[in-house]
């Protein structure tokens, strides 16, 4: 057990280990809030979210592009119904008398027929893959809600649980300045520079000749130093390096 060459009132030392208990409070109230596990649901539906907004937008501009393809089938569908019907007219009008023209103008018209069946055909197969790829627009619409809801449900759990985290950090943290500024300047840097290497942990407990901050029992040869120090002299583990606080139940 090495002796730090500085000394405190006891009652100094004593402030430590309510400093340390709030400083270990504030350091767990800071862990918990990083890693809640709302932060990690909500980067899960953000990034599922960021997936089916993507799906999306790719449904929409297939819908989008078939809905051109079904209008312009449809055009041409139209297109040669309006020259079919004006070529029967001309038929059933009787004015065509050149058998050759009439041959010529029968088979037109049967040509016709059957380029608007298939055109036809081709506007019920555009309307059939559209109505396949707005259901499945609808069902993906349905999914990217849900996963926004869900993430603004989880978003909103997150942001009550860092309130009440951040309300009981702000009260911990008054108590802490309080009993920070009565511990002297340089026993409170020291503690602080130890806390800084040493997990968080710059002071702990002398408990029935028991470190508290590394868990071990000292030897007889530290245990005779610190009963022969002063009650003023600041002591450290010489395990840990930690300050270590004599009290009533140390053991000595």
């Amino acid at each position: 057990m090495k002796e730090i060459p500085l000394n405190a009132a006891p009652a100094d030392q004593l402030r430590l280990l309510d400093l340390q208990a709030l400083d270990s409070r504030l350091d767990r109230l800071a862990h918990r809030r990083r890693t809640l596990p709302e932060h990690e649901e909500i980067d899960r539906l953000g990034g599922r979210l960021t997936t089916l907004r993507d799906l999306v937008v790719a449904a929409e501009t297939e819908d989008s592009d078939a809905a051109r393809e079904q209008t312009k089938a449809e055009q041409d569908v139209d297109q040669v119904r309006t020259r079919a019907v004006r070529d029967q007219q001309r038929l059933d009008s009787g004015h065509i008398t050149n058998p050759k023209e009439l041959e010529n103008l029968q088979h037109e018209i049967t040509s016709l027929a059957k380029r608007q069946g298939d055109l036809e055909e081709v506007v019920l197969e555009v309307m059939e893959r559209r109505e396949e790829i707005q259901g499945r627009l609808a069902g993906l619409v349905a999914e990217r809600d849900a996963a926004q809801s869900e993430r603004d449900a989880a978003a909103a759990r997150r942001d009550a649980a860092i309130a009440e985290i951040d309300t009981e950090s702000a009260g911990d943290a008054k108590q802490r300045d309080v009993i920070a500024a009565a511990v002297p300047a340089d026993l409170r840097a020291l503690y602080e520079k130890i806390r800084e290497q040493a997990h968080g942990v710059g002071a702990a407990a002398l408990y029935q000749r028991r470190c508290e901050g590394c868990r071990l029992e000292l030897g007889i040869t530290d245990l005779n130093a610190i009963r022969g120090a002063a009650p003023d002299a600041v002591v450290r583990c010489d395990n840990c390096r930690r300050i270590l606080v004599r009290t009533a139940e140390s053991g000595l």
